[in-house]
This record gives C-alpha cells, structure tokens and sequence, in this order.
C-alpha cells in the first residue's frame, strides 16, 4: 500500500524502479540528435528551476506547491537530457496541514546547492517560513525539512558559502502574505545552516528602481571578486531576468535587465539557475509561462563581457540577450543518449513512477500496487464533505486529495489507460482526468441501472458553487475493461483536450465536446487517474488501471 507509512518506507514506495515491458517514443524530446537541441528542454510545469553541477552531474529542482510526493529532483548529464530521480519528501510538512489540497500553497522557488560534500536544498513554504533539507546523495534519502525561520511571506530563498567559510541566506517576500515585496534580504547562518545569525538586512530595494517591480527569485554567485544576485523581475508572464553585482556583499548593487523576451515568442524569461560545464561553458536554466502547459523551462547560452552575464543570443550587441530556439548542445565532454521526464506507467512494478504525484499528502488505504500485481488499485475514496473554506462541496471533486496526477509533458500528446471497475455503492466513479481550475472525468459510473461510461465536466471548480455536470454518457456494453483516452492538440496558446472510449482497444469513440484545459493555482494543467465514491458512502468499491501510457499524438 502507498501512504502514510514510516519515512523511508514511503520514500521506497514512492521511488520508480526504471524499466518498463512497454516502450515509447517520448511526446516531446529536446535533443535533435544533431548535436543541437530546441527549447523548452523541459516541456512540462517545472516551474522556479534552479540547477547546480557536481562533476559530471546536473541537478535541477522546482516548485512542486500542494503535490506530494514533493520538491522533484531531475538528473542530466548534458543539460538537455533529464530524467525524474528522486522527491525530498513523500509526505509534505506539516502533514496534517497537506492531508488537503492547498491550492497554490507548499513548495515554492528552491535552491539546490553542494557543499563539503552534501547537498543542501532550501526552500519556502509562504505559509510557515523557509526550510532546509541535506543529503549525500540526492537520489537517496533527504534529512527531515527542517524550518530555519519561520514567517509568512518569506520566499525564494538560496544559500550561498564565501570564501571565508560563512554562510548566507538570502530570499525574497511575497506581498499576498508578507504585506511587502519587492525586496531582497541577506542572513547570516551557523555552519550547519539551521540558525539564523542576525535578524536580516535588505540587501536591494526594487522599489528605488523606477518601473522595476515583484523583484523576487534571488539567486546569489561570487566571479572574479564581484558578488552576483540573479533575480527575475516584471511578472511571471510579462517579467525579464536582472543581475545585481557588488564587490560587497551587502551593496551597493548595480544592476542591467541581461535577458527578456527581444523580438521572440518567448514571454516573461526569467527565474532560473547559472550552471558551468566540465569544458567551462556557461549556461542558464529558466522558464516561460505557457498557461495550461505549466511553466516549463528552457536553457540559454551565456557569455560574459565586461564582468557582466549576457544570456542567450544578443544581436544588437547591447548586452540583454533575447532566448534561443535551437542551438548547439553544450560542450560536457562526451554524447549521452536522448531522454526525456517518464511518463508511461505499465504498473508492473512495486512501486509507482517518479512522475506520479497526488494532491495532498497520501493514505496509505488509497492506492496499492501488490492487491493485483501488475494493476494500479485504486479504492473509491468519498468525496470531501466540504471545501478547503468549509463551504459544502455538493457535486465537486476540486478539493479531493485523492487525484493521482503528472504534468503535461508536450504540446501535443496522448494518454491511454485500461481500467476495470468493481464498484459497491451507487455514485462511484473512475476514470482519466485533465484537472485545472476547470475539471473533466471520463470513466465508468454505476447508477441505480449498472454501469455507464460518462464525461464529467466541472468549469470554474475554484470557485464557490461550482457543480460537476454530466455532459455525455454511453452505455457500457459489457462488464469488461474499458479503454479511456485523451487527446491533447495545442490550438494557438490553449491545450485542446478530446476524449474517446474503447471496449476492444482498437475502436475508439469520441464522447463529448472538446474540452479546454486551465492553470491550477500556480501551476499547469494536469492528467491522470481518480476513483471517488459519493461523500454519504459507507462502503466502496476499487478500479484497477492495468497501464497507463502517455505517446506522441495518435493520427
């Protein structure tokens, strides 16, 4: 069972054992196999990345809000490549606070470091303060989050060692809980980063920056005696990335705008991570909002002149670089092979993949792997009684924990499940989910006649009174499995979502009108697999999903 088990138990069952009786063609791949490679290099919401090298090794991180398991680890060996290969933390603290869905809430703009041969992640939480976990290895275990100051509104933190040893953090603030923004403070840490040395010292003040505002983000380097604070400004959709540089620490700062969107598609580039390679290439990670795609992330080469970064290409010669499209690999020494995040799932194996994420903390009692070997088991979990707010939640399934999710992970895709449902109460239901602001559920229901297959829509299911509404139904034909299906085709800026059903796995048909996918708060458009019951039901019933694979778009 996957749930609420000891740490390192919930951290193995959470961990993808790699290798899979079914292959595919990934819906998205960033290497050319040319010796170049397009953006984004992550087409999926990996929002707020920041990425450090260790070796022959990179290692990226990134928002991961309500999600558990959360704070997402990705590997690469060429910045192009990555693969899932681990999570900080099975269960989000404070456990009982993520037992819901905290919409917008939980991890927020990490930072990953190595120093004196561990790593170190820090990360906020704008609802308790800043956290910070270690490890050896960053595919092993992670310390227990430990909360080094606590506050609201107090985001993006990064830590930063100087070469006489002492070790600062310096973060942000955000205004929704801190009542102030647009600041950058600097701290004094102990050696081992859990206590704070002094009480703070805003280190530069967006607000004196005519026209310059939600400067947050900070990311701070030391280069040939200067001190450097990377950190984005204008907005998630409108923003561009600035850089602060001192020879002190606490100022006074300059600054310069080195990238923003020029005269590309590009919206809102910013917010990421300086990485060096092996061969002493510079380049940085960053992400672009994309809307129901989430915010994914796409890599920019970086030159410096005149002790300044310029990123990505810079025609004008101006020193603010717009982003590239395609471009020649980085330089790491050697050809690794092409890979992308995982998404197909044969569940064939103990343990679910590492692109599996629910949207609360877990029971153990809702999914297991060994009832049916070589099937996913999903109880019917009852609906939420109530919203988050305590307002009734009569017919919504927006604040269900039990939503077992991954992102979208190309522009255009497919996913395909085979499910067969044994229900127990009138009103269970299971199925394939696009979940957002706006909600959509095609699988079986049982009604007071047997089963039917139905598309469930829910617009608006944020807000209060929002109501699910059957918008198609068929009859099941027969007891047996079922095959749900989801198409995703990008139409200008919107993921278009159609759904289809089979009984024979060869003879799919549509139900329903198209269905437009929306943000969640904070975050992209999500698919994935549920099986809820009505919020009266004593006893329910179980789906169980034998594969779920995600292919480039079927034509």
């Amino acid at each position: 069972m996957l749930g609420v088990l000891p740490r390192s138990l919930n951290l193995l069952a959470l961990t993808l054992i790699t290798g899979s009786a079914f292959a595919t063609t990934a819906p998205w791949m960033p290497d050319r196999g040319d010796g170049t490679y397009q953006n984004p290099v992550l087409h999926a919401d990996y929002s707020d990345p920041d990425a450090v090298r260790v070796g022959d090794d990179f290692y990226l991180v990134a928002s991961s809000f309500l999600a558990a398991p959360g704070l997402p680890i990705l590997h690469s060996k060429d910045l192009v490549n990555w693969t899932i290969i681990n999570h900080v933390f099975a269960l989000q603290p404070p456990i009982e606070h993520f037992s819901k869905p905290r919409h917008g809430q939980g991890v927020w703009a990490p930072a990953i470091r190595h120093h004196d041969g561990k790593f170190w992640i820090t990360y906020p939480d704008p609802d308790f303060g800043i956290y910070l976990t270690t490890a050896h290895d960053p595919a092993g275990e992670w310390t227990p989050p430990v909360l080094i100051k606590a506050g609201r509104g107090l985001i993006d933190p990064c830590p930063f060692w100087d070469d006489d040893g002492q070790l600062y953090l310096i973060h942000g603030w955000a205004k929704s809980r801190a009542g102030i923004s647009n600041l950058l403070t600097l701290h004094r840490l102990s050696a081992d980063g859990t206590t704070l040395l002094d009480t703070g010292e805003v280190i530069i003040d967006g607000n004196k920056i005519p026209d310059w505002n939600t400067l947050e983000g900070p990311k701070l380097y030391k280069r040939n005696g200067y001190y450097y604070v990377f950190a984005p400004s204008g907005g998630v959709t409108t923003g561009y990335q600035a850089v602060f540089r001192s020879k002190n620490i606490r100022g006074p700062y300059e600054y310069r705008n080195v990238l923003d969107q020029g005269h590309t598609a590009i919206n809102g580039p910013h917010q990421g991570a300086w990485v060096d390679t092996p061969t002493g290439e510079d380049w940085f990670l960053h992400f672009q909002d994309s809307g129901a795609y989430g915010r994914v992330v796409h890599l920019q080469p970086m030159a410096w002149h005149d002790d300044w970064p310029v990123i990505g290409a810079d025609p004008d010669g101006d020193g603010k670089g717009e982003p590239v499209l395609t471009y020649k690999k980085p330089n790491v020494g050697h050809d690794y092979a092409a890979t992308a995040p995982q998404t197909s799932d044969e569940f064939d194996r103990p343990t679910l993949g590492r692109q599996w994420q629910w949207n609360a903390n877990p029971r153990a009692d809702w999914a297991s792997l060994t009832a049916r070997p070589g099937f996913l088991r999903l109880t019917s979990v009852p609906a939420p009684k109530t919203r988050n707010d305590l307002s009734p939640a009569t017919h919504t399934i927006y604040d269900a924990p039990n939503f077992l999710l991954q992102k979208f992970p190309a522009p255009e895709f497919t996913v395909t499940t085979k499910l067969e449902f044994a229900t127990l109460t009138e009103g269970e239901t299971a199925g394939l989910t696009v979940f957002g602001y706006d909600y959509a559920l095609l699988g079986l229901r049982r009604d007071a006649t047997g089963r039917r297959v139905v598309l469930i829509i829910n617009p608006g299911a944020d807000k209060l009174g929002a109501e699910e509404h059957e918008t198609a139904s068929a009859a099941a034909t027969n007891d047996g499995p079922i095959y749900l299906r989801v198409a995703v085709t990008k139409v200008g800026a919107d993921a278009i979502c159609r759904f289809s059903y089979s009984f024979d796995q060869h003879n799919f048909t549509l139900i329903g009108e198209p269905f437009k996918a929306s943000v969640d708060r904070w975050i992209g458009a999500k698919f994935g697999v549920i099986a809820t019951a009505p919020a009266s039901a004593t006893k329910t019933g179980y789906a169980d999903f034998d594969w779920c694979r995600v292919t480039p778009p079927q034509r």
